[in-house]
């Protein structure tokens, strides 16, 4: 155990000591509510990134734990970056997991391979930029957890790729959709909290988001988690993540992907068609909500259907919003640990 943790303190440098690791357990297949132990506010950070050349991307990435434990990989959403996983690793890493944060296309130190390559956010894309890193690092199999654009890869991954995806950890269930299913309307209520996409529809929404992108994500992450206080230290540090210069770019297409308004790549085609399906997910499965996610959401009973294995539902308590593992880490970290058990 000893050389497990020199391991961690030498590949994982920067993190705030004093994270107390999460105990075992096993998954309890009825509804779980628990209430979430807030971390003091930390300005902890990640030691220096590693860089891999990956499919069409050099994929920046943080690593932690042990190289020879079985693999966790943490996805992040939009407008977050892996800061919001900064607590999470160091728990899992004392586990023995050996955790991987990857920075997604178009953000932090990723970037395209080819200036020729489409600026593409289309899901199944980002998909399979996550597939490629698995390959480049020679990882099998893993337990793949993320939440917003993060929890929607896992998801495609899960469902397409199952014999990778050891199990998932979703917060916000079953984000698998299609470009039919984007352009059937909602309730009033329900496009009013989609009002960015439609934003990002037009042009002057992209030069909005181009020219205020620190202001945009700012008042994404309030809005998202109203009752996460946040600092100014703790949002620049993910901010940071948002200059990269493909960002923008990738943020528009995605968003109006969605919509029918962009069109994706032919190579992609086949993964999409699976989707629009809306496949289900059999790999061992623990979803997760905050109580006080201000970010549009699916009901969990809407989607527990889409999951036909080992499946648990849990609700974490105490005012805990979109960005669930940064917010509640050691619940995020317990979810991934307990739903890796057996697997």
């Amino acid at each position: 155990m000893k050389q497990m943790i020199d391991q961690y303190r030498r590949r994982f440098l920067g993190i705030a000591a004093g994270t107390a690791a999460v105990g075992l357990g096993a998954i309890d297949l009825a509804r779980a509510e628990t209430v979430a132990q807030r971390p003091s506010p930390s300005n902890a950070s990640f030691g220096p990134i590693e860089q891999i050349d990956a499919g069409v991307l050099n994929v920046g990435y943080a690593e932690a734990g042990p190289s020879n434990g079985p693999v966790a990989i943490l996805l992040h959403g939009w407008p977050y970056d892996i800061h919001a996983f900064v607590d999470v690793a160091p728990i899992l890493a004392k586990t023995g997991y050996r955790v991987i944060i990857p920075y997604l296309r178009g953000y932090g130190t990723t970037h395209f391979l080819s200036s020729e390559t489409p600026r593409n956010g289309e899901p199944a894309a980002m998909a399979a930029d996550i597939i490629a890193l698995m390959d480049k690092l020679d990882i099998k199999k893993a337990v793949v957890a993320g939440f917003d654009w993060g929890a929607r890869t896992a998801d495609i991954i899960a469902a397409l790729w199952p014999d990778r995806c050891r199990a998932l950890v979703s917060v916000s269930g079953y984000l698998i959709s299609s470009q039919a299913a984007g352009g059937a309307p909602l309730p009033p209520s329900a496009e009013l909290q989609w009002w960015y996409q439609f934003y990002f529809a037009t042009d002057r929404g992209r030069a909005g988001y181009e020219k205020y992108t620190h202001d945009f994500a700012k008042l994404i992450w309030k809005l998202a988690s109203p009752q996460w206080k946040f600092d100014d230290a703790t949002f620049n540090r993910s901010a940071a993540a948002l200059d990269n210069g493909d960002h923008v770019a990738i943020t528009i297409h995605n968003y109006r992907w969605r919509l029918g308004l962009a069109q994706g790549e032919a190579k992609y085609e086949e993964l999409e068609k699976k989707l629009a399906a809306a496949p289900q997910i059999a790999v061992p499965t623990i979803t997760m909500e905050g109580d006080a996610n201000g970010a549009p959401h699916p009901e969990p009973s809407a989607y527990a259907k889409k999951f036909s294995g080992r499946y648990e539902f849990r609700l974490i308590t105490g005012g805990i919003g979109h960005n669930l593992p940064q917010e509640a880490p050691q619940a995020f970290a317990k979810a991934v640990i307990d739903v890796g058990e057996g697997a």
